[in-house]
């Protein structure tokens, strides 16, 4: 069982850093775009091994249930990311927007990407995941600005100087924390070890852990896309092509989310400590707030959903930070229906806005007359992401709320009202979109369906039925979450 448990958490490292140099050197699309998604594949169905057989721990990589949950979503999506990639770059390639060289780029750091967030989940020293949570950042920036148009090389540069903040600060916290576990622990790699964290936590000093959590939250929050720290988001999401705003949405954000709580775990176990459940909550709800408004305010449809992203990671956040084992599984279940159902939303987007020849809201008028297939498809998700039922975020949202009225009723107020302003402004803008007369050019376009349909279907399944071995695995990372 732990060898091929080691197996399999190699090769879900390894195969990503392999191919990106295969990659870096494939002369063509066919090739490269078989070999991105083998790649993905291949990754997936390593973290799928490592849900049942787990290596033992080293001093620099781990894998428990609560990373396993965030390994097997993020190489789900990356794996079906890179499916509908390979439709989508091949009309930007048609199109003229990308060149064969910034093709060959863009397939390796997909892959580097999905090596830098695996390695980020699977690190058991703190240090390293701050390295890898950097390097997926990095990938990303330079993905943003492929496009190489001026507003594709500010958003980049937007992304790269506010994340660096971020990084930097997160980097001040660890510090923070290496030297609570210095003095208990003993210099070298155990005081950087979650499991040596953990274990020994209750006899660091409290006050540099609270001062390491404050730079931690900010720092990775940044990277969460929480407010008012999310500046970067919507200008990411805009200009860099759209399977980057399905992986920004649907896995980075979850990357850094997941540093976050294996910081929280870390403060919970120091009885002295400040509590970080405050801070988390009023961080979601500012967010959620702040998001819902601004959905009424965009014209720019990867813009939109961006704001959106902002609001469910919000959601996430606050359900967390109220704790306990219902709001954290309510917390684990949100966050994989959102990531399911977003990167669906930008599969369908990222087509539609080829098809129309813009991201503009105000000229894509009618799609489910011209393009029925991705008008619909866009219609599901939306309705998906607003929490009705049976979809899957109305359960777990359903969670949250009620939850939230059954410790603390007054916060469940401005969390509802969130909620309701934010349904209001998509609805308004979906039926702008996907209903009425045709608006704008329709470009036929050669879209990859399976993804988008795939995500829908298990995002539908999980809102009428979840197998009681998810239930229980989501229960036990619960619990640990404190």
């Amino acid at each position: 069982m732990s060898g091929l448990g080691a197996y399999a958490l190699a090769g879900m490292l390894l195969i990503p850093l392999v191919f990106a140099a295969l990659l870096a050197l494939s002369p063509g699309y066919r090739l490269s775009a078989r070999l991105n998604v083998l790649a993905s594949g291949g990754a997936f169905l390593c973290a799928l091994a490592l849900i049942q057989q787990r290596p033992a721990p080293s001093d620099y990589l781990f894998v428990d249930d609560l990373n396993v949950v965030f390994l097997v979503l993020n190489t789900f999506i990356g794996f079906t990311t890179s499916i509908f990639s390979a439709s989508y770059i091949r009309h930007e390639l048609e199109t003229g927007r990308l060149t064969p060289i910034y093709l060959r780029f863009y397939h390796a750091m997909y892959q580097l990407m999905l090596f830098g967030m695996s390695l980020a989940l699977s690190a058991q020293n703190v240090g390293l995941m701050w390295v890898a949570v950097e390097l997926a950042t990095l990938t990303t920036v330079v993905m943003v600005g492929i496009y190489r148009t001026h507003e594709a090389i500010e958003a980049a540069w937007k992304y790269f100087i506010l994340g660096s903040v971020g990084i930097a600060l997160a980097l001040f916290g660890t510090i923070l924390v290496y030297l609570a576990a210095q003095p208990v622990i003993g210099e070298g790699l155990n005081a950087m070890s979650w499991l040596q964290l953990v274990a020994h936590a209750n006899r660091f000093d409290p006050a540099l852990l609270n001062l390491a959590f404050v730079f931690l939250l900010l720092g990775y929050g940044t990277k969460v896309g929480l407010a008012p720290l999310h500046a970067w988001l919507p200008d990411a999401h805009a200009e860099g092509p759209t399977p980057i705003s399905a992986v920004l949405s649907g896995l980075l954000l979850n990357v850094a989310l997941y540093a976050i709580l294996r910081f929280k775990v870390v403060m919970a176990a120091n009885d002295r400590a400040l509590t970080p459940g405050p801070l988390l909550i009023t961080m979601g709800l500012v967010s959620v707030l702040f998001a819902a408004f601004m959905l009424y305010r965009r014209r720019d449809i990867k813009r939109m959903f961006a704001y959106s992203s902002i609001e469910h990671m919000g959601i996430i956040a606050f359900a967390f930070g109220m704790g306990g084992p219902l709001a954290n599984f309510a917390g684990l279940l949100h966050m994989t229906m959102h990531s399911l159902t977003k990167s669906a939303i930008f599969f369908a987007v990222g087509h539609v806005a080829q098809a129309k020849g813009t991201q503009k809201l105000s000229e894509m008028g009618g799609l489910t007359v011209t393009h029925p297939a991705l008008g619909w498809g866009l219609v599901l998700g939306v309705v998906a992401i607003l929490g009705v039922p049976p979809m899957g975020v109305f359960m777990s949202e359903f969670l949250v709320v009620s939850s939230t009225f059954a410790r603390q009723p007054l916060l469940a107020i401005p969390l509802v009202l969130g909620l309701l302003i934010a349904f209001g402004a998509l609805i308004l803008r979906m039926q702008q979109v996907v209903f009425g007369e045709p608006k704008g050019v329709s470009h036929p376009v050669q879209a990859s369906y399976l993804p988008m349909i795939v995500h829908l279907a298990l995002v539908l399944i999980a809102g009428v039925y979840l197998p009681p071995a998810v239930v229980a695995w989501f229960q036990n990372v619960a619990k640990a979450l404190g």
